[in-house]
Formats: C-alpha cells, structure tokens, sequence
C-alpha cells in the first residue's frame, strides 16, 4: 500500500484524515487472479511461507493433438487445455453484452450512459398485465403467453411511433431491444430464477423472433451470448454449469443428424470480417460447457434459422433438452484457430421441433414427397402459394366439394356518411406513416394500421385499408388484407374434428393469415339453410359473442396518456354472415378453439364510394410451422330466435385446451 504502510503496520493515532472519503470496496469483491502459465511465478509475488497454486489443479499440458498407437493423429480433449483467466466475473460468463444486447465498445463512458438509461424508470408494474412475484420467479404457460403477448404489442407500437417518426428512441435503435429493456426493468418478465432443464411454461418447439423473448421468459438470459450458465455451491466449492445454448450457425455448427449437434464454442473472432482469429480459450462459457461435458447436466438447445421473409434475421426455435457426450479441440478451416468443439445428444422421448423444420425444407424442394399428399394445391391457381391436401389418418380422399373463392361472393355494400373517393396520395411513395393528409390514415385515427413488415399493430374496431379507388402504389402495405396468401398453408385431416389448417411456415404474431371467404347471406337465407337441414359448420356470423381478450399495448409502459388506448371492441357498420360451404377458401376450414392462436379482425375498404365490410385472421401469437391454427367461434346470443343453431344443441368440444370450456354453440 502506499504513504508508507507496510504489510501488518498500523498506522500511529492522529495520522488518518478523517475528513477525506476513500474509495475502498469490502473484501467480498476482490477477485483473486491467477497465473495463466504452467511455470512457476517469481517467489517474490507471493508472502514468506505460502506457496503458488493453480485454481485447477496445478500446471496442465497445453498440447493441442494426441497420437494414437498408429501414429495417427487426433484432436486433443478439451481437459487437455489449461483453464483461461478465472479472474473473470459473471459479466465475462455471459459475453460481455449489456443489458441491450449488444458488445460493449471500448468507450466506457457510452456504457456508462446506456446503464443510467436502463435503470432510470426502476418502477415495478407488473402487476398492470396480472403478474405476481411468484409468477415472476416461476411461470407456467399462461404467464409465458402474456409476457410475451405484452412484449410484442410493446413492440409494434413502438415500430408504429418511429415509422411515424413521432419517437426517437435514443441509444436503443432497435424496437426489440427498447421494448425488452422497458418490461425487464418495469419488472414484466418471469422465470427469473435461473435453472437447469425445462423451463416452466416454455415447451419445445415454441418459436421466438427476438432473442430479447428468449430473455424475458428465462429460457436463454444472454441477449447476445450463444452460452448460458449457472453457478452451482457445493460444500467445498462452486461450479459454472453450461444451462442453455443458441445454435444460430455463426460457427457452422452442424447437425450429423436430427437428434445429434456439434457445437461451437465462444469466442476467437472466426467468422468475422476484419477481425484477426484466435485460439479460443478455455473460460467463460466454454469453461461451463467443459464441465457440463463431465457432469451431463440437461442443456436447454435453441437452434436459429434464417427467416426467408427477412434474410438478415433469425427465427429461434426450442429444441428440448440434449446432454453433452463428447467435447474436443480442432483446428478452424482457413484460420487455423483453435476450436472448441461439443458434441451434444437430444434427450428421448421429446416431440419433434427442429427436425419438422428439417422436413418441411425437404418437402418444398420436392424430395422426398409430402407423406400423406393428395393434392398439391386444392386452390388450383387461386392463391399464389400453393395450398396442399394431406391425409394421414385414413383412406377419406378429399373434404365435400367447393369452389375455391379467395375472397366474398356479393359482398354487401353501403354509404359512407361523408363521400370519399379513396387517398390522394401519390403513386410514386404509396402512403407514408404519420401523413394525416392521407385520408385512409385519417380513418385509423391518424395511426397507421401495420408495421412496415405488415403486421397489425393493434385491434381495432374497424381498419380502414387503402382500396382499387386510392392513388397510392398498388403495392402499398395499408392492403394487407387485399393481397392473398403470404404462408404456404396445408389442409389436414385431423383424429377427431374433420379437416383443419395448419401452415408450413413460422408465423408471427399479428401476421396476416387469411380473409374468410364465401357468399354474403342475411339471417333469413341463415334461418331457411337451417330449417332446410343443410349444416351451418361453415358459417361465420359476425353477430356471435366472442370471448374478449386483452392484444394491445399498455399506454402506461410508454407513459402515454390512457387515451392513446386504442379500443379492442369492434365497431361494425352493419352485421356480416358469410357462408362457406359452397365457395370458400382455407379459413373454413379452421377449427373451433378455447385457447386459439388466431383472432379475427373486420376489415373496410372503398370502392366507388362504397365501403365493403371484410373479416380477416391474423396470428394471435407467433405459430410455429405445423401447429394447426384455430379461432374462437364464439356462441349464440341469448336473444336470437331465427337464423340461429341454438336449437340444434350444443357441439361437444374437441379443442384440448386447458381452458377448454367444453361446449359451444
């Protein structure tokens, strides 16, 4: 120490200013370092009678290859590798990323500021989406959904506000990334309790767009590090074990076969532009994977894959549980690094996740053929993408007969209080968020509707899409609901309810899915089809009673006045039925669920200075390919006397849901 104390001196009475502030940490955050060499230090590092000692063990072999009795090469283990700097903190465990997910740069002062941004609004109100702290701690499947549920809304709304260029995010460009610090420091998250296997409420095969969701549900806590970890205390020491990975093929990770992952460690700058490769060294998450490779402990693996819609993105996707069988080093392609390698192994017994992506990816290219397929497209040109029919459960060849129709047979039209032939904005730059001289804007309450990837941003009681008579570019995106299929969809015999719906591709939440298409009919052409005993399965009444649920946004998270909430009643100008039995397209043929992954949203659009009434689908929560899609069909009103099913008796409900209620009408 300096001013003259030495080791064991004590400073004489009187000699200390105790006036001044010292900067002086408690003893429990000193780290101790150790050597990073083999050799021996200079004895006059350590005091009189203590001897030098390695955190692992004593010195280790830095031999990178072993020979076999053949004389042939092969790579070395990884417990051939010494151990890297066990100076490093929980932070340098995850990475190095701040709580925005991104690396830190070398500026300290920009982290500095990031941080008072993340902890400057430390107010708990979680309890404005329902949460209480042990739910926080530990979730089940419906915390899950409404954190995420709320996640996303707060994230489109956000999107909403910046394409309208009325927010400026400051530090945090990205949407994710804001909307994620928001509710993590707002305290809306759950499974804050780290843990090794499953996560309560998380179940293979979910889906995730945003690593921030993998955050804030506590299956992966690194927004950016591919490894996560967990200390373990034991009697006599502690030990990191390896709790969670994300495969996003930055390493060219590799999958000998569905159930098998080789795995790459962290770090050594490979694959990285203007970056020189290193030897990868052995701590931080690779340390944690070593030891987790000795001790099998479960390894929760999300494995990301390139979204098509958006090539720069992944989509990441829960694969179960795998145990480490085998880790070793091996020389990089090209660099010559050093890399770490694990060889991880799925659990049995779990349902299927990646490996139906594996499938689907085969099926589109042809090879092999769809299992099941009866035809290729039961739209026949209709729709853009495909539409295939699949049975895998019995010999039934084909549904009853219909005329594929994409959208309504004579639709039924009315006028609108104030004459309006449809936005005036130019043709060139289609309409632009924020503009209130678009009149289509102005209907949406001044909001534009969807996000410039398409999705809807809120529910609302009615949309106002731009129509044939506006001047904007045909391709604008306020006619989502006007330009057919964006998923490849296939129609599937289902065990107990007939035929059902399900996608080849991963949807997003509020994604646009399908309109309901078929013929206009009024109640009395309803009531004459059921006197008649022609069946009504596949009718959409606008009429029903739906169940109300909460999609929205919460203006208080963005400390917007509550009368920004934009209202999730919907608002019809005159009640729509549509009969799908004869001519339809894929929405008939989704079934009825309690707990539904698709909500349905009326749509108006001019023409001719008529406005036309439409219903279209869009994804509750993000659908993972071959999840069937399903909505509410709601039930009669109790004051309904003609055109109705009442009188036919409840329908015994198949739907499996643990909010099943059982029945509907």
């Amino acid at each position: 120490m300096e001013q003259g104390f030495g080791q064991n001196s004590v400073p004489p009475p009187g000699s200390i200013d105790k006036s001044k502030i010292l900067d002086i940490k408690p003893i429990r955050y000193l780290i101790p370092v150790f050597s990073m060499t083999g050799q021996d230090p200079p004895s006059a590092q350590y005091p009189s009678g203590f001897s030098p000692f390695f955190p692992f063990g004593g010195p280790q072999e830095t031999t990178t290859t072993r020979v076999t009795r053949r004389g042939r090469t092969m790579p070395a283990p990884i417990r051939s590798f010494k151990a890297g700097d066990t100076s490093s903190t929980m932070e340098d465990l995850n990475d190095n990323d701040d709580v925005y997910g991104s690396k830190r740069s070398g500026s300290s002062q920009r982290f500095k500021k990031k941080s008072k941004l993340y902890k400057a609004l430390p107010i708990d109100l979680s309890a404005l989406v329902g949460l209480t702290a042990a739910q926080r701690d530990d979730g089940s499947r419906e915390v899950v959904n409404v954190v995420l549920m709320t996640f996303d809304a707060l994230r489109r709304r956000l999107c909403q506000l910046v394409d309208a260029k009325e927010l400026n995010t400051g530090l945090i460009k990205r949407a994710d990334l804001k909307a994620g610090n928001i509710l993590m420091t707002k305290g809306i998250r759950t499974n804050v309790t780290k843990r090794i296997g499953s996560v309560p409420g998380v179940e293979i095969g979910d889906i995730f767009f945003f690593r921030m969701e993998l955050c804030i549900v506590g299956l992966h806590a690194q927004s950016m590090g591919g490894i996560d970890a967990l200390h373990i205390h034991g009697d006599r020491d502690e030990e990191t074990l390896a709790v969670s990975i994300v495969s996003s093929g930055e390493y060219d990770d590799d999958d000998e076969v569905g159930d098998v992952l080789i795995y790459t460690g962290q770090g050594g700058n490979f694959n990285k532009k203007d970056k020189h490769a290193s030897d990868q060294k052995l701590h931080r998450g690779n340390l944690a994977l070593d030891r987790s490779s000795r001790v099998h402990n479960e390894v929760r693996v999300i494995r990301g894959i390139k979204d098509i819609v958006n090539p720069n993105a992944k989509i990441y996707v829960y694969d179960g549980l795998y145990k480490i069988q085998d880790a070793w080093v091996e020389k990089a392609k090209g660099s010559g690094g050093g890399l770490f390698k694990y060889k991880l192994i799925r659990m049995p017994g779990q349902p299927s996740a990646f490996a139906v992506w594996k499938s689907i990816q085969k099926w589109k290219t042809g090879l092999p053929a769809r299992t099941g397929l009866i035809l290729a497209d039961l739209s026949s040109g209709a729709e853009s993408i495909p539409v295939s029919l699949v049975n895998e459960v019995d010999n039934v060849k084909a549904p009853a007969f219909f005329t594929y129709f994409h959208s309504l047979r004579h639709p039924k039209s009315f006028s609108l209080m104030q004459p309006s032939h449809g936005c005036n904005c130019s043709t060139k730059n289609a309409c632009v968020p924020g503009d209130l001289n678009c009149s289509c804007i102005r209907r949406n309450e001044g909001d534009y509707p969807y996000t410039s990837n398409g999705v809807l941003v809120n529910r609302k009681p009615l949309v106002h899409e731009c129509g044939p008579t506006c001047q904007c570019f045909p391709n604008c995106r306020n006619r989502v609901s006007q330009t057919g299929l964006k998923h490849q969809m296939e129609v599937f015999k289902t065990n107990d309810r007939g035929w059902g719906l399900r996608s080849w591709d991963p949807i997003r939440s509020g994604a646009f899915i399908c309109e309901y298409a078929g013929e206009v009919i009024d109640k009395a052409r309803l009531s004459q089809l059921v006197k008649e005993g022609d069946t009504d399965e596949y009718v959409f009444d606008t009429t029903r009673v739906y169940e109300s649920f909460k999609w929205n946004y919460q203006p208080k998270l963005l400390e917007e006045v509550s009368t920004n909430e934009s209202s999730e009643d919907y608002a019809l100008p005159h009640p729509l039925i549509i009969n799908a039995k004869n001519v339809g397209n894929v929405a008939r043929f989704m079934n009825h669920s309690c707990f539904p992954n698709v909500f349905w949203q009326p749509v108006l659009y001019e023409e001719n200075n008529q406005s036309f009434l439409h219903v279209a689908f869009f994804a509750l929560r993000h659908i993972p390919p071959m999840q069937e899609l399903t909505y509410d069909y709601g039930s009669e009103r109790s004051d309904h006397t003609e055109g109705s099913s009442a009188h036919k008796g409840r329908k015994k409900c198949m739907c499996g849901s643990s909010q099943c209620r059982g029945s509907f009408t």
